[in-house]
């Protein structure tokens, strides 16, 4: 076991656990394929230096994990579909986009990483929305909590 030092989890590692969830989710099934975005969302935001996370440029991300929040399922394909028709380079705009990604170092300890959504390492079915949730309003809250405290609420 090792400490993640991006997000503070302790697994067999926070990019083996991507990788496999990578593939469940372009499996393209229920309940992982249509949580792709959020889930690819929440692991850039928590682990900002992975070679694919976007460089200083997290407002997709944080589009994403508030149209999720704020409207289900429902919320983050309009968003999903937005992002597709503006292109990988161009911003998105949406309505979740009125809440600003804080300006501020990335958190390095979360309530709620990979390795607890992956449960046993292996993403089970049962409960993986709840989880996948979970996750997204802990990053949330860790991001806009005061850096000086650590994760969680104000």
């Amino acid at each position: 076991m090792t400490t993640c030092r991006q997000c503070g989890a302790t697994s067999e590692g926070c990019e083996g656990l991507f990788e496999q969830l990578l593939a469940l989710d372009h499996s393209r099934r229920p309940p992982w394929g249509p949580l792709h975005g959020l889930a690819v969302a929440c692991f850039f935001l928590q682990h900002p230096a992975h070679p694919l996370a976007p460089r200083g440029n997290n407002e997709r991300a944080w589009a994403f994990l508030h149209a999720y929040l704020a409207g289900g399922q429902r919320a983050l394909d309009v968003a999903t579909r937005a992002a597709r028709a503006a292109g990988s380079n161009r911003q998105v705009r949406s309505r979740a986009e009125e809440v600003p990604v804080p300006e501020r170092p990335a958190p390095t300890i979360f309530a709620t990483t990979i390795a607890d959504v992956a449960v046993d390492g292996t993403f089970p079915a049962c409960g993986y929305e709840e989880r996948v949730r979970r996750w997204a309003k802990d990053i949330v809250a860790a991001w806009t909590s005061d850096p000086n405290r650590g994760a969680g609420l104000p």
